[in-house]
């Protein structure tokens, strides 16, 4: 009797969808970029439908599709035939997902798209099924072995669904110059999110700031570092440009002299590190821990004067240290 080995099956599981996959890529045809460029030019929605685990992947794919600037919908064909065919129009597309092509269930929708002229894209393994030969598009998945060969439960099969689902959504997001700061819109929360906030998006601005004049002496900018609460004191010349920066290292450099009497002149850093508005948070990190010195705070600045404060504690919130 041979031993059960979990590594091995793990492989084979993985190395079954990995061949199918790759078939799937060489087996792309002038059907997708006609349904990239249906997609692109509809003035509706893109509607998903699938049952069992088609749908699961039918509903993951709305969701990236949406997130991407896709607007997409999914609709479990069954309700579709208890009433839901009504959140369906005439300027929607359809893209029904179903391995074997014969999947009973889409029957009315495809009818529905028939009566009403809505373009109908179908995913399936079966270029001769009934979905296939109603459909004005076919999306064809390569007929690959299911990496379960006791029962032949979706599991190659759902994968390349889900690939060829990210394959549309990313072609579609670069066909419409889809941006960073475009998906933040559509994605504000999580990790993602946080990695696509600006600088703006996270800064201390106006009266939070801690701005002292180039006049000024030491008494005045530990008065205001104080009250800030930044550990700095951002240093300004006649025209409000930022000329230099005052940390509490800068202070503990001087404590032997008569500290509050000095001009912070001579006790700033001169050319400090700053970033502009609308750089992303994640790399205003890190220009704030990619060289030596490493800072916790750094002022933002456009033409030269400091708009905002980023402080390390604000991205940590965000979530991004």
């Amino acid at each position: 009797m041979k031993t059960f080995d979990a590594i091995d099956v793990a492989r084979r599981v993985l190395k079954t969808e990995t061949d199918g996959l790759m078939a799937l890529s060489d087996g792309l045809d002038e059907a997708f970029p006609k349904v990239v460029d249906l997609l692109k030019a509809l003035e509706g929605r893109t509607i998903l439908a699938g049952v069992g685990k088609s749908g699961h992947v039918a509903r993951k794919i709305a969701a990236t599709f949406a997130s991407t600037g896709t607007t997409s919908l999914f609709v479990h064909p069954t309700e579709a035939s208890h009433g839901d065919m009504g959140m369906m129009r005439k300027e929607d597309a359809v893209i029904a997902l179903s391995r074997s092509g014969e999947t009973k269930e889409l029957a009315d929708m495809i009818g529905f798209c028939k009566r009403f002229g809505l373009p109908l894209i179908a995913m399936t393994c079966r270029p001769n099924s009934t979905l296939a030969r109603a459909a004005d598009h076919v999306l064809l998945l390569p007929d690959a072995p299911e990496a379960c060969n006791v029962t032949g439960a979706p599991t190659t099969s759902t994968t390349l669904q889900i690939a060829l689902g990210d394959a549309l959504a990313v072609a579609l997001l670069e066909a419409r110059g889809f941006t960073a700061g475009d998906f933040k819109t559509f994605h504000p929360g999580g990790a993602l999110g946080a990695q696509l906030a600006s600088a703006a998006d996270l800064m201390h601005t106006g009266a939070l700031m801690p701005i002292v004049d180039i006049s000024e002496i030491m008494e005045r900018a530990l008065l205001v570092m104080g009250e800030k609460g930044f550990g700095c004191v951002g240093i300004v010349d006649a025209n409000e440009a930022l000329v230099g920066i005052i940390t509490d290292g800068d202070i503990r450099r001087n404590l032997d002299k008569d500290l509050p009497k000095l001009s912070v002149k001579t006790i700033m850093t001169k050319n400090p590190k700053s970033i502009a508005p609308d750089i992303l948070a994640a790399e205003a990190l890190h220009i704030m821990t990619a060289e030596t010195p490493k800072v916790m705070q750094v002022f933002v600045v456009k033409d030269e004067k400091p708009v905002g404060i980023l402080h390390m504690h604000d991205l940590l919130r965000a979530g991004l240290a």
